[in-house]
Formats: C-alpha cells, sequence, structure tokens
C-alpha cells in the first residue's frame, strides 16, 4: 500500500533516535534500514518493527497487531508488528521498540551469515571431496 511523504518524514523522525535511520523504496511502501540491517517497514502509512523468538512477545504482550498482508494462497501473517499507540507519538516511546527491533534484525543478519559460511565450507569440502576422487580414479 502506498505511504505519504508526511508520513515518511514523522516515521524517520520517530526513529531518528535509533541512529541513522533510511528508508528504501519496496513494493509500494519502505524498508527501514540501520545501516544494512531492515528492522521495519512502512506500508499504509503505518510502522512495523521486525521481530523474532527473542523479543516477539514482548510486541505481543503490548496488544501491538501483526503486518498481515493478502496474497492469492491468502492473508499471510509476518514476523512485523505495529508498535503500540504510544510510539508513534514521541521518538523515546519508539526508541526500546526500534532497538527492539534492530536488535532482531542484527540476529537475522548474523543468522544468515552463519549459515552462508556453513554452505560455502560444505561446497569447499565437496569440491575437495570431488578433487580426490578424480585423483583416485586417475591412479
Amino acid at each position: 500500500m502506498p505511504v505519504s511523504r508526511g508520513f515518511l518524514d514523522h516515521a524517520l523522525d520517530l526513529l531518528s533516535l535509533a541512529g541513522p535511520v533510511r528508508a528504501r523504496a519496496m513494493f509500494g511502501g519502505y524498508g527501514l534500514y540501520l545501516r544494512d540491517a531492515m528492522f521495519g517497514l512502512l506500508d499504509d502509512d503505518e510502522i512495523f518493527l521486525k521481530t523474532d523468538d527473542a523479543c516477539r512477545q514482548e510486541f505481543v504482550d503490548a496488544g501491538c497487531e501483526q503486518w498481515v498482508y493478502p496474497s492469492p494462497k491468502g492473508p499471510m501473517a509476518t514476523q512485523y508488528f505495529r508498535p503500540p499507540d504510544d510510539a508513534h507519538e514521541d521518538a523515546e516511546a519508539m526508541l526500546p521498540w526500534a532497538g527492539l527491533a534492530i536488535a532482531a534484525a542484527r540476529r537475522a543478519a548474523r543468522d544468515k551469515a552463519e549459515k552462508a559460511k556453513a554452505r560455502e565450507g560444505r561446497k569447499r569440502t565437496g569440491a575437495r571431496k570431488k578433487k580426490k576422487e578424480k585423483k583416485a580414479k586417475k591412479r
């Protein structure tokens, strides 16, 4: 859904205490980034912040709404939640919620890097094994 320029500016102001947050256009909305980690998104003039198993319950306990988008397969629930109403009015109130989301984004990036490293290690091991097999066949 579209995001108005006024809301985009408001969201960036709300998140300013978290650091140099930037917004990148995507799918009619915006992804919210701190450095290279996407920790939130804007959709239909709403802010949604990333969660994971370590912090999702805090959002649920605060009564936060989960971002659900329509798809051909039906509604798709995501790991993004709208922060509580009071956080939408004050950067200081938004900061703890943004902090949880940024931490979740960093954990996800770390996990992704570890999986990529493990895959690369398996590829190298597989290449070495093939090389040894090839040498053994030549003998």
